[in-house]
């Protein structure tokens, strides 16, 4: 359990350092370092006061060893599956005192320095991920080794609303070029926080060789002997020109030219500008240190690096990052609401109901999760032959890619099958529906699936918005109905609401979960209402736009009203994304079921009966595609005296999401504010470094402007009272 942080008392995961020395020809004892959980658990290792304490001590003892000549060389490396995790981010989540964070900052650089003047050769084995301050120890290292499986390395610290501070920011564009520097820094993170291979390390120069780690009784003994020859120079390590490996304390500009170093910063300064004004400074401060540290000695340009970790760490928005990361750390991995106790059914073979677009992705999703038999059923042959085209077209894309070797093709394509014969579905353990978002299309789909199917069978809905209730009604078996709501598209989105009707019985509501996790998603356990959590929120806030276009505010101000809370896309392209009929048929179903607080727009419903679109694009709308230019005319149905400017929009749609958040809450629609956030993100984009959508409207004020109180206690998800 992570600790609550307003009130926290947090114990440290302590990591302990185990010396050991090993014989190697011509360099002597080396010295091997190796990290580890103090609790001997199987945890990656992270660094607290007390870790770098132990850390720091190894490496004094190692200096002065070195010094003795007693050891040749040293050489860094972890336990399991992880070389290090960088610093302890749930310790941060407690710090309640800039002077706190200097102190932890300070002795991270402390660590790295003993460790960069280490008067013998260095190694870093990188056995696992090695990820921010983890990687930052590594660097200080005179060369750098992993294993060829490793898949993590980075410095994820802007994607969670940090920066390096170990020495990244300072000695990784010394290394590398400023350039890949920062794609590791700054692209890497903004790329929903994309790590290194092993293989992609090397290529970068990053790491000097691949190398296995053997079984226990010699597990370094392919690193060690490549430090020997490396250390003899029979092995060729690349560095750039003007580079020295690790940062020195004579600092330089080592890493290019002052005119390179500029130009790589200032082709990321509109990304990192766009990001600060959205509420997220990190990659604009990270830019900042990188820049000034070009041509400092190590000290200065390290002491850079704590001042500005400091002026991090003491936000709100730090801390609503770290929340929502706690989130999805600990919460995707273990989701509430799934029952105890109850036993999923074996799913054997599957059913789609539809053979369309939504309905061959999940096909694709489900053979590939559960390498099981799936067979697609349409109302005609036409429209099964060509969904079962699309299915194949899918994979042999996978393969084109690289996605998917040609053997996994080749034994994907014989589970996918489609008919038209409803029989054909008889033997499937689980089907799903994926046909038109009707509900008496949905429920005469379930009474003929009833018919055919065994009595275990799970029937669940992808439905978006309908009631799952109303779904199973008249049903002999309605137990056994349950949503599974995928967002689209299948195989990128990983958030899957888990919807229990009214009568779902424990284990389909198990088994609902187990093919969740099976698929790799994320599982949110929702109560059956219209919209659930994602769709419901989102909407009111579309919603919110359109009515106040309806009322007469410029398109231009409603384009920029939401551009505050960093949204990955502007509302019009949101909406071209969802598709302007799926928009409206959810908008009219939720103002239906929910009331006139869901705005009416006939703009909207003239759009669609037009097919016009929101913003010009080919292929698929991105967050830079440009609004239609006539799309003003579509709107103004209602206007008043004076409508709302771009601030204006921004303060209704905050209001509206924090009344429709305590609305769903009060209903029991999601289980607490931290499943909603966890929806959001994950289902809807809601950007990280706002925590997910509660501790934003905390923020705000919008949470208590509406409902009299915040979300969350202080402290939880911002700066402690």
């Amino acid at each position: 359990m992570s600790p609550d942080p307003a009130t926290a008392t947090y114990a440290e995961r302590t990591t302990v350092v185990h010396p050991s020395d090993v014989v190697v020809p011509d360099l002597g004892d080396v010295l091997v370092l190796t990290l580890a959980p103090e609790d001997g658990s199987d945890r990656p290792c992270t660094l607290g006061p007390a870790g770098l304490a132990n850390l720091e001590a190894a490496l004094g003892t190692a200096a002065e060893r070195a010094s003795a000549g007693e050891i040749g060389a040293v050489v860094l490396t972890g336990t399991g599956r992880t070389f290090l995790a960088g610093a302890d981010l749930h310790l941060i989540r407690t710090v309640r005192e800039r002077e706190q964070v200097l102190r932890l900052a300070t002795a991270g650089h402390r660590v790295v320095a003993a460790l960069a003047d280490l008067p013998v050769p260095t190694l870093a084995h990188l056995n696992g991920a090695a990820l921010g301050g983890g990687l930052e120890l590594a660097l200080a290292c005179d060369y750098r080794t992993a294993a060829p499986e490793v898949r993590a390395l980075g410095l994820p610290e802007t994607y969670l609303g940090l920066l390096p501070g170990w020495g990244g920011c300072t000695s990784l564009p010394r290394l590398l070029g400023p350039d890949a520097a920062l794609q590791v820094i700054v692209d890497n993170p903004a790329r929903n926080n994309r790590t290194l291979t092993a293989r992609a390390a090397l290529d970068v120069g990053l790491v000097d060789a691949l190398l296995p780690t053997d079984d226990e009784a010699g597990r370094l003994a392919p690193a060690l002997d490549w430090l020997r020859r490396a250390a003899a120079g029979e092995v060729e390590v690349r560095r750039r020109a003007g580079t020295d490996g690790p940062a020195d304390g004579a600092g330089g500009a080592g890493g290019g030219s002052a005119e390179e170093w500029q130009g790589a910063v200032e082709a990321r300064q509109g990304l990192a500008a766009a990001r600060s004004a959205g509420g997220a400074p990190a990659a604009e401060r990270a830019l900042q240190v990188v820049a000034a540290a070009r041509s400092l000695p190590r000290d200065e340009a390290f002491a850079l690096e704590d001042e500005a970790l400091a002026d991090l760490v003491m936000t709100d928005q730090l801390r609503a990052g770290l929340y929502a990361f706690d989130l999805l750390t600990r919460r995707a991995k273990s989701p509430a609401g799934r029952p105890a106790g109850a036993t999923p059914r074996e799913i054997r073979a599957v059913g789609v109901a539809g053979a369309g677009l939504m309905a061959g992705q999940l096909a694709l999703l489900l053979a590939r999760s559960l390498r099981v038999p799936v067979t697609m059923r349409d109302l005609d042959d036409e429209r099964a032959a060509r969904g079962l085209a699309a299915v194949r077209g899918q994979i042999d894309q996978l393969v084109a890619r690289g996605h998917l070797d040609e053997a996994s093709g080749a034994q994907l394509r014989p589970l996918l099958r489609v008919t038209t014969d409803l029989a054909d579905l008889a033997g499937s353990d689980l089907v799903i529906e994926a046909v038109f978002e009707e509900l008496d299309v949905k429920r005469r789909v379930f009474a003929e699936l009833e018919s055919v199917v065994g009595p275990e069978a799970v029937l669940a809905t992808n439905t978006s918005a309908l009631s799952v209730t109303a779904m199973a009604d008249g049903l002999a078996h309605p137990e056994r109905v349950v949503g599974l709501h995928f967002f689209n598209p299948v195989a990128q989105m990983p958030l899957v609401e888990v919807v229990r009707a009214e009568r779902t019985d424990d284990d389909t509501y198990t088994t609902a979960f187990a093919v969740a996790q099976a698929c790799r998603k994320t599982a949110v356990a929702v109560a059956d209402a219209p919209g659930f959590v994602v769709n419901r929120l989102l909407v009111r806030l579309l919603g919110e736009v359109l009515g106040s276009l309806e009322e007469g505010t410029t398109v231009a101000d409603a384009d920029r009203a939401l551009r505050p809370m960093g949204l990955p896309m502007g509302p019009f392209q949101l909406l071209q994304l969802v598709g302007p009929a799926v928009a409206e048929h959810v908008l009219v179903t939720l103002r239906r079921e929910l009331g006139e607080r869901y705005p009416d727009s006939p703009g909207l419903a003239r759009m669609v009966a037009e097919g016009a679109p929101f913003v010009t694009f080919t292929g698929r709308p991105t967050a830079t595609s440009p609004v239609a230019p006539d799309l003003a005319g579509y709107f103004g149905s209602r206007p008043v005296p004076e409508p709302l400017d771009a601030d204006g929009v921004l303060d209704r749609v905050r209001r509206a999401l924090a009344e429709e958040t305590a609305l769903l809450l009060g209903d029991g629609v999601a289980r607490d504010a931290g499943d909603v956030d966890l929806a959001m993100i994950l289902g809807a984009g809601w950007p990280l470094h706002l925590g997910g959508i509660t501790p934003y409207l905390d923020r705000t004020g919008a949470a208590e402007a509406v409902t009299g109180q915040r979300f969350h206690a202080p402290g939880v998800a911002s700066l402690p009272a």
